[in-house]
């Protein structure tokens, strides 16, 4: 017993000079970056169709005998100099147009060097190339595929995260191309998570085509988002729906009552206050609240049925959830599909790349956050160990 004293003495002391360390290196730290911007981030490009591409080369190479895998690489080379040389004449042909355009343009401005017949046979040759480049097939025109990433807390804090993406996919993209969310969010709060469905529209009214991916929750406020989607899939045991408004919280006026502890809020604004958790609450404050709470969820209802009009809002809005089988059949979602799935499904058509941004922390955020695990880390460790050795009974 007397060991185990000793050692939380000194487990004890080591705790507090670690700790004291790392204050005095955070406020180092905090002064010498105390002019700095701490919310610096960084977009990150993945080529996803190169990784899929390195994944099925690598499993071919396995499985595949030497002889066949040498012709499959055979006939790849091939394909990829067929490409190549289609490619080079669609942009030969894309040349010849933009060429002959301009000949026609300076015939237009300058009618006094050339004929009408000049005129006229410039402008045949320029639909002629312009045809001849319709036909040649263009590997660029089959768009990309722009993947991003969102776990939604009760905060929605990924939001900034998001407005970032969002922001570097429109200003490169096309329409030709496309924007996969992964989404994940039991939902939240609702101003929150209407900042981040907003967002999403930024997508559309770029027009971009939204699709949106459910593998585990799209709930409440997730589901907010999801419904700004051009298209919705959804894994067969995803769990969607909840549209519904909840409020919850703690009265702890009686127990203030009880001890002679006397609690005053002044307002001003018949209506700044309605329900609280240390005043007695009256039926017109908890009606005002009820009342509240109902103009939030019609709101809630009317921006659902704005982006998928075919919904039946009377059958889905009774704040119930349902897994992706059902949410099909009431038509919450478009099909039965993960997002692994449909990205595997787009690698042979289009290119696909994910993108991420990523903010440094400050280093006195880290250095708490690395001594935080360790020290919980420990705790457990011993804790661990006396449980092992039965000295906590």
């Amino acid at each position: 017993m007397e060991y185990l004293v000793e050692y939380g003495v000194f487990l004890a002391e080591t705790v507090t000079i670690v700790i004291a360390i790392v204050l005095i290196i955070g406020s180092i730290a905090s002064m010498g970056s105390k002019n700095k911007k701490q919310t610096e981030g960084h977009i990150e490009i993945t080529n996803m169709s190169e990784d899929l591409s390195e994944i099925k080369e690598g499993m071919l190479e396995e499985v595949l005998s030497e002889e066949e895998y040498k012709l499959l690489k055979k006939e790849k080379k091939q394909q990829e100099k067929s490409k190549q040389k289609e490619q080079k004449q669609r942009l030969k042909a894309q040349k010849a147009r933009l060429k002959a355009q301009k000949k026609a343009v300076k015939s237009v401005t300058s009618p006094d060097k050339q004929t009408s017949e000049d005129v006229e046979k410039t402008v045949e040759t320029s639909d002629a190339t312009e045809d001849s480049s319709d036909q040649a097939p263009n590997p660029e025109e089959k768009g990309r595929l722009f993947v991003i990433n969102f776990d939604g807390d009760i905060e929605a804090s990924e939001v900034e995260n998001l407005r970032e993406e969002i922001t570097a996919i429109v200003s490169i993209a096309d329409e030709k191309d496309e924007v996969l969310l992964r989404l994940e969010s039991p939902g939240g709060l609702v101003h929150a998570y209407g900042l981040a469905a907003s967002q999403l529209s930024r997508i559309k009214a770029a027009n971009l085509k939204l699709t949106i991916a459910v593998d585990q929750v799209a709930a409440s406020g997730g589901y907010m988002m999801a419904c700004v989607a051009d298209k919705i899939i959804a894994a067969p045991f995803a769990i969607l729906g909840s549209i519904g408004v909840v409020a919850e919280l703690p009265n702890f006026h009686r127990l203030l009552k009880h001890n002679k502890v006397d609690y005053e809020q002044h307002t001003a604004g018949e209506y700044k206050r309605t329900i609280t958790m240390f005043s007695e609450n009256t039926e017109a404050a908890r009606k005002k609240f009820k009342q509240e709470l109902e103009e939030t969820h019609d709101l809630f209802k009317q921006f659902i049925e704005q982006n998928r009009p075919a919904l039946d809002i009377a059958k889905v809005a009774t704040g119930e959830h349902w897994y992706g089988t059902q949410a099909l059949t009431l038509g919450l979602i478009d099909e039965i599909q993960t997002s692994d799935d449909y990205i595997v499904s787009r690698a042979e058509e289009t290119e696909i790349f994910e993108i991420e941004y990523h903010v440094k922390k400050p280093l006195a955020e880290r250095l708490t956050f690395s001594v935080h695990s360790a020290i919980e880390k420990g705790f457990l460790s011993v804790w661990k160990k006396n449980i092992e050795s039965g000295l906590f009974k």
